[in-house]
């Protein structure tokens, strides 16, 4: 599967690119966190050509130095899901510190004017946090959220409006003491080993699990999504639940594809791969253009798209760093 035909979709040159999405309708978005300076936009809809434009405005997109009402300050993750886009705003330039809250947004795809928002205080998403990425479960009404930062798991009521912190005592969330080397380097963040803790999550097609996976660690979990929800389980009691799934690649995204096959990120060996449901692992795409696959999104069609954020190397200057959205489609994978 490594031969399989991956496409360039769209190029930001000096814009580092975190999360992709596409909608049922076909779509295409995008989001780049404030990670450097003269952050040009937030987050985009990218058109056929490859072209791009800001969503769901200009006014939305454009930074005053400090956080403002109905403006993105660092957004992190989208995610479209029915007739929404969720963007995921954890409000810590630069990584620094959370100022103001932590936002999540819906905005209404067929106006695109903005249909809910809810903002996470300190209890729920601290100083130092980092909302990472969401998986959304409309008829438990419910939405999953990483947290890398501290790490946590975040649940989201969708009919209260109330989010839980869960899981911010277990070694689930948490990374692993591991050094990462990417393309023949070790990774070194502020000139020290990085610890980026709960990041890619998944969503099982039955909605009975939720995956996810530290980014500095090689160690998959699961956790019944039936007690993440039962808000009268003892901490104690919902850590138990928690299933070590064993040893995987050091992955920042993941994704299941509607066969059950999950996939991650190999962020040390420039890859993608597949965990069949039958626990076998295999290489989806593999290549030297594949530089930190970040985020994953699947469309009606079974193209499989992702970003490279380039983290390991976006350090300074990135103005001459090319940042990409590829397309591949899935192909020769159990059940396609």
């Amino acid at each position: 599967m490594e031969g399989n035909p991956i496409t360039k979709v769209a190029t930001f040159q000096g814009v580092q690119i975190t999360g992709v999405t596409v909608s049922q309708q076909g779509r295409l978005f995008a989001n780049f966190p404030r990670w450097h300076e003269n952050l040009p936009f937030s987050v985009v809809e990218v058109l056929a050509d490859g072209a791009y434009r800001p969503y769901p405005n200009e006014a939305w997109n454009t930074w005053h130095g400090e956080p403002k009402e109905n403006t993105f300050t660092c957004v992190q993750s989208v995610v479209a899901h029915g007739d929404s886009l969720f963007v995921l705003d954890p409000a810590s330039p630069m990584m620094k510190g959370v100022v103001g809250n932590a936002m999540l947004y819906e905005f209404d795809l067929f106006t695109n004017e903005l249909k809910h928002q809810w903002a996470f205080d300190k209890s729920i998403a601290p100083e130092k946090s980092y909302l990472n990425d969401l998986r959304i479960d409309r008829d438990a009404g419910k939405i999953y959220i990483t947290e890398s930062g501290v790490g946590a798991i975040i649940v989201l009521d969708l009919k209260t409006g109330v989010p839980r912190r869960l899981l911010d005592d277990h070694p689930s969330t948490k990374s692993e003491d591991v050094w990462l080397t990417v393309e023949g380097d070790k990774w070194v963040k502020d000139g020290e080993k990085p610890q980026m803790h709960a990041d890619g999550i998944a969503l099982s097609n039955d909605r009975k699990y939720l995956y996810y996976h530290a980014l500095t660690g090689y160690t998959l979990y699961r956790v019944p999504t039936q007690a993440l929800t039962d808000e009268g389980l003892e901490a104690s009691a919902l850590a138990e639940k928690v299933e070590n799934l064993g040893m995987t690649t050091a992955p920042d995204g993941m994704i299941f594809d509607r066969h059950g096959n999950l996939y991650l990120g190999d962020l040390e060996s420039n890859s993608i791969m597949v965990r069949t449901p039958e626990g076998e692992f295999i290489t989806f795409v593999q290549g030297a253009e594949i530089k930190w696959p970040d985020t994953f999104t699947i469309d009606q069609q079974d193209n499989f798209y992702f970003t490279t954020s380039r983290i390991h190397e976006a350090v300074g200057d990135i103005s001459e760093l090319e940042f990409h959205i590829f397309k591949v489609p899935i192909i020769g994978v159990r059940g396609s």
